[in-house]
């Protein structure tokens, strides 16, 4: 069951009660119903990045989609309600599948964190989905209900993940002990700096690409964290994982 399954009740549909249509006529637009819950969120992503939350109107995302405002009521109960569902189709949906990569991983824990760092910036950071970060610390204290739903969904699940990656190699020894929490705090300031600074000009220089501020991030956070009396010295990160 997907996300918008879960997200958007199923709406009844009347069989008429009337013979086949004609083969030359046109098919069912049910197609293009299905899909506009996706095309709304869409248009609500970036508007909200373009404008801001307190900015973005119902009535500019219905036009952004090619609907009409009643059309986005029958889908979402106001532009609350529609940034929830940005965040769940966007974000929520992303973390979902690395916790199930995070259960089923069998590698080194030094791998796990660089394929958890190196998959947000896959699926999150380089896509349109890093305006929400830049949108929640500029908004966050004007809209306390959306940050603590942005919060509950979003920053625990993903604070739990790298939690999970960090104490899996402290009990195996590749890691040594370190204050877990503010380890975190650490391993995502960078990442924060690379998703905002895509929508903020200069405010981080060009001169190092984003997948070379990755490897380095990378590097020196594994290497950082290596456990040097009973942990093997890693120049990489699992050969090329961060290359």
């Amino acid at each position: 069951m997907t996300a918008q399954s879960l997200m958007y009740p199923m709406r009844s549909h009347m069989v008429a009660a009337t013979s086949p249509p004609a083969a030359n006529s046109r098919p069912p637009r049910r197609r293009r119903k299905d899909a506009r819950p996706s095309e709304l969120t869409a248009a609500a992503l970036q508007l909200f990045v373009e404008k801001g939350f307190a900015g973005t109107r119902l009535d500019d995302v219905a036009a952004c989609a090619g609907v009409s405002k009643g059309t986005l009521y029958l889908y979402f109960s106001g532009k609350e309600a529609l940034f929830k569902a940005v965040i769940e189709d966007g974000m929520v949906a992303v973390l979902a599948a690395a916790e199930q990569h995070l259960a089923d991983y069998q590698g080194s824990a030094a791998g796990l964190l660089s394929q958890l760092l190196l998959g947000w910036w896959e699926q999150i950071g380089r896509t349109p989905m890093a305006g929400v970060t830049k949108l929640m610390i500029s908004e966050a204290s004007n809209f306390p209900e959306l940050a603590q739903y942005y919060h509950d969904h979003v920053i625990t699940r993903g604070r739990a993940l790298l939690r999970a990656a960090i104490q899996r190699g402290i009990s195996r020894g590749e890691f040594r002990r370190v204050d877990v929490d503010a380890a975190i705090d650490v391993i995502i300031a960078p990442l924060l700096l690379l998703a905002i600074s895509r929508f903020s000009v200069h405010l981080r220089g060009q001169e190092v690409t984003a997948e070379a501020y990755l490897a380095a991030h990378c590097d020196l956070l594994v290497n950082g964290l290596r456990d040097t009396e009973t942990g093997p010295h890693q120049q990489t990160i699992e050969g090329s994982a961060c290359g």
